[in-house]
């Protein structure tokens, strides 16, 4: 701070300190408004402490413009926000974050952002940037019951350190383990000084998170797309809910298998096909470049997932001759477990949220789940099922776990278990359709649909909602199928 009053020509300290009183007990004034309530009705002021607890502009609660006035929220020529966040994170990842609220004619800046899990809680921690005096600070609010952490500006953070913007830098650490899809809610103010409340400019923004939940996703936002590959041209469809809205991508030839994932780790679903003529993976990577990579032999089933826990999809086989497993690690460790018979179903996924891919396999014979988990080698044997059924787990209560889950054909009926819900059923498809679960909506939850011979049916659980697609045609393989057992 010293230094910035340095740079200031012919300002001089006493004149500064005056101005921040003057800023400090205006109404309204410097930065993001303190909202305090009486019996009668709701009053304002400002704080050059910074703002009160709850003004983020996430669910169930207020922004900043409860203070200020003058224009809509949104509807200057300014913005804030969050850049640094990662499309998906892992358990107790460190992750630098900068807040930063642009306005040209902003005298004084100011901000609140908080984090929270699908059910409105906090979520994760924030560590400080050192210094004296400081710029940030954490404060703690409830909303609805749940308790909410949320980082701010201090009276001495709300100088701009270059003309018509302001950044703040801190560090947020994910939580222990996966709980889902995480939300970061943040509201900025371009504040005039001009001693009112009208004239400051308010801006709102949100941004997410995954644990890898975003199978298909071929543009690196929270949602799974519609997504066909072509076997008989080796061609991949998607229709991507981003800017691009329509890709088109020859990779891969008559008879390949697709082995969808993200191999590089920026968060976009990979092009990739197994050749088991050869036992031959084909990468095509949306960072760039290619990845040819010999594997296996054939007859073996590929069984895509993060096994490491490095946020990039692992090459990996289930040779069902033997039931043994074979994992080429994209942090170079290679892995052989025998686990499953002959007429097992593969079953992988995060059972235990600590952010890597579990070995599984569903034996339709008796209807039983094996899964191995990564976490301590936990060994579990569930009975969940019946003869005929077609594993179709998913995170479907959106907390970061695999769910078990079966389809089944001879009722068209969905049989799922999860901790949210516990046991439920939900009739949705009939015995010749093609389970594609995945989170379609970008809720962080896998949404139950089929693929029926060109038209998706999708029923979302954001609303809830219920889609009908006519994308592809007889014949082609739905990407999102690539994750579950055939």
């Amino acid at each position: 701070m010293k230094e910035e009053f340095h740079s200031m020509k012919k300002v001089s300290r006493g004149l500064i300190y005056t101005k921040f009183a003057i800023v400090a007990a205006a109404a309204i004034v410097a930065v993001m408004g303190l909202a305090r309530f009486d019996s009668d009705r709701q009053k304002t002021s400002a704080s050059a402490n910074g703002p009160s607890p709850s003004f983020a502009g996430a669910p169930m609660e207020n922004n900043c413009a409860a203070c200020h006035s003058g224009s809509p929220v949104n509807s200057g020529s300014g913005n804030v926000s969050i850049t640094g966040l990662p499309a998906n994170y892992l358990p107790g990842q460190q992750i630098p974050l900068t807040v930063t609220v642009n306005q040209a004619d902003a005298v004084i800046y100011g901000f609140q952002l908080t984090a929270i899990d699908n059910q409105g809680r906090r979520a994760g921690t924030y560590t400080l940037p050192a210094g004296t005096p400081p710029q940030l600070q954490v404060v703690t609010g409830f909303v609805n019951g749940n308790e909410r952490r949320y980082v701010e500006h201090t009276q001495h953070g709300i100088l701009p350190t270059q003309f018509g913007t302001r950044s703040w830098n801190f560090t947020w650490t994910a939580p222990a383990e996966r709980i889902g899809k995480l939300s970061f809610y943040v509201a900025g103010n371009g504040a005039n000084s001009d001693g009112s409340s009208g004239g400051d400019k308010i801006y709102t923004t949100v941004k997410a998170t995954l644990s890898g939940s975003a199978i298909a996703n071929f543009d690196s936002d929270t949602k799974s797309d519609i997504s066909v590959f072509r076997p008989s041209t080796g061609f991949w469809y998607a229709l991507t809910s981003g800017e691009q809205g329509f890709q088109v991508i020859q990779y891969g030839q008559n008879g390949d298998i697709p082995v969808p994932g993200d191999y590089d780790g920026d968060g976009k679903t990979d092009q990739a096909v197994l050749r088991s003529s050869t036992g031959t993976f084909f990468i095509r990577k949306s960072s760039g470049g290619f990845q040819q990579t010999q594997f296996g032999q054939s007859g073996d089933i590929p069984v895509p997932g993060d096994y490491d826990g490095d946020l990039k999809t692992d090459i990996a086989l289930w040779r069902p001759s033997t039931g043994v497993w074979y994992i080429l690690g994209s942090s170079g460790v290679y892995i052989t477990r025998g686990f499953g018979e002959a007429g097992d179903k593969t079953a992988q996924g995060d059972y235990d949220a600590d952010g890597k891919t579990d070995i599984a396999v569903f034996r339709p014979s008796t209807g039983t789940w094996f899964i191995l988990t990564s976490r301590n080698n936990g060994y579990v044997v569930i009975s969940f099922g019946a003869p005929g059924d077609i594993p179709v787990q998913g995170d479907y209560d959106g907390d970061g776990k695999t769910d078990l889950a079966v389809f089944r054909p001879s009722d068209g009926i969905w049989y799922l278990q999860n901790a949210t819900r516990g046991f439920y059923t939900v009739a949705f498809g009939v015995g010749t359709d093609k389970p594609v679960p995945a989170d379609y909506d970008g809720d962080g939850k896998t949404d139950i649909a089929v693929f029926r011979n060109g038209t998706w049916y999708i029923s979302g659980t954001d609303g809830p909602t219920y889609t009908v697609v006519s994308f592809g045609e007889t014949g082609d393989i739905p990407v999102a199928s690539g994750y579950i057992s055939e």
